[in-house]
């Protein structure tokens, strides 16, 4: 079986990370917003897993002192299932941990019961709703959260 190797995001990343958020959302970010926040956003940290030198989900985080927040993370629907994702995100707050992170939150569609529940095994714990936060449908957002320390 091949390795999957997560490392740093790179500006060369870009194209494979867009076919990842193609195939995964119904809003999908931009090529732009991935490289404002790769070249302009000295908060953000981005992170992509690869099988097989082909990029097949990533994860982007936000620290802010001692806040992190999960900007956006996916895993391309061909590979789920393999706990890829869940590898992706205990790396994310592996480095978090380290930055000092104490706190990290983020936002999940009410919808996504598969992402709410792997969120759930890291101990994240719903906060509150962001109501129509999602523009593709307006659907509604769950809060989620973790005290890191």
């Amino acid at each position: 079986m091949s390795e999957i190797i997560i490392r740093q995001m790179n500006l060369e990343d870009v194209p494979g990370v867009l076919e990842v958020e193609k195939a995964s959302f119904t809003g999908p970010w931009d090529a732009e917003i991935f490289y404002k926040e790769l070249c302009e956003n000295d908060h953000a940290y981005y992170f992509v897993t690869c099988l097989d030198e082909r990029i097949i989900g990533y994860i982007g985080t936000w620290i802010v002192f001692e806040d992190g927040q999960i900007t956006n993370f996916a895993i391309h629907p061909d590979v789920r299932g393999r706990k890829i994702g869940e590898k992706l995100f205990g790396y994310a707050l592996t480095f978090m941990t380290g930055k000092g992170v104490e706190r990290l939150s983020l936002e999940v569609r009410v919808s996504n019961i598969a992402a709410q529940s792997l969120y759930k095994k890291f101990g994240l714990v719903p906060g509150g709703i962001r109501k129509h936060y999602y523009t593709d449908n307006f659907e509604d957002a769950i809060v989620m959260w973790v005290n890191l320390k």
